[in-house]
């Protein structure tokens, strides 16, 4: 089976995964005053006592107080930060159906939804970021689904599990209060909630470092991505300029924001590190977001 190494990106079988079997182009840049490489095939064998540094796409998730080791029940989310963060998306729309119809619309809205009229409920800064529209709506969770599930681990491979981290939740944070502040500067009281602009803001990261990355929209059409991020861009400029941030019920500043943030960091990664990308990937969907449409009880858009 192929084996991804974690200094530069690259695929090899079982006999090359080692940096040093490989060539590896990460190696100079890597801390390694044990004179050992990490392959970071497995950091649960790490012994602590070695002299050697941990592999820097080591997850927080190994951090938790539960068995993230191999064999155990979550060693799947082991050193991944992003399908940790897809789990938290999916219970956490779980979590909104539940207080939805047990709390009602009030308690929904202060617990998950970003407001002009209450940008002070800081929680909702990154509550919003992982909270959805609610069925019979599917498509804005399963979109951005999409997206963090094919470039999300792609972003954190190159920039470690931290990082990624810091990246998705600020970017999504940043996007949310982009996107009240100019509502209620146009006057209106409309909240947000979704992860595109954490979504953007990853897409943003890969297409500085491979503009010209194959991906399939629908699985079908190829291009390269630097022409699906421009879409998505100038989709987002068309609305804004033409006085509707919110039009279709989808949060365009907020994409367009999140967007921004991604170019500048993987801007950022590419002047400062060494970094490899494949050259082709699957997309589904119809693009970050999903279609507008009203995201549950109260009035909100979807980002």
């Amino acid at each position: 089976m192929p084996y991804n190494c974690r200094h530069c990106g690259g695929t090899y079988c079982g006999e090359h995964r080692l940096p040093e079997n490989h060539n590896c182009t990460g190696i100079q840049d890597w801390n390694d005053p044990g004179g050992v490489f990490d392959s970071g095939f497995d950091d649960s064998l790490d012994s602590g006592g070695s002299g050697g540094t941990t592999s820097r796409a080591s997850s927080l998730s190994d951090k938790l107080p539960i068995d993230t080791g191999a064999g155990g029940p979550l060693a799947y989310f082991r050193g991944n930060m992003t399908y940790t963060f897809l789990l938290l998306i999916w219970l956490t729309w779980v979590a909104q159906g539940l207080v939805a119809f047990l709390g009602g619309p009030t308690l929904y809205q202060s617990l998950f939804v970003l407001s002009p009229e209450h940008p002070e409920y800081v929680w909702t800064w990154v509550t919003s970021v992982f909270a959805h529209a609610l069925p019979p709506n599917f498509f804005h969770i399963v979109f951005n689904s999409i997206v963090i599930f094919f470039f999300g681990p792609l972003v954190e491979r190159y920039v470690g599990s931290k990082e990624f981290a810091i990246l998705f939740v600020v970017s999504g944070a940043v996007a949310g209060l982009a996107q009240i502040s100019i509502t209620a500067l146009q006057g209106g009281t409309t909240g947000v909630l979704g992860a595109s602009g954490a979504a953007l803001a990853v897409l943003g990261v890969i297409t500085i470092l491979n503009p010209d990355l194959r991906v399939y929209l629908f699985f079908m059409i190829p291009m390269p991505l630097w022409i699906l991020t421009a879409g998505t861009a100038l989709i987002s400029i068309f609305f804004i300029g033409s006085g509707g941030s919110g039009g279709g019920g989808i949060a365009h500043m907020a994409h367009l924001v999140g967007l921004l943030i991604g170019l500048a960091y993987g801007e950022y990664v590419k002047r400062t590190q060494n970094v490899r990308t494949p050259s082709q990937i699957q997309l589904g969907g119809g693009g970050p977001g999903g279609p507008g449409g009203p995201g549950g009880p109260g009035g909100r858009r979807r980002f």
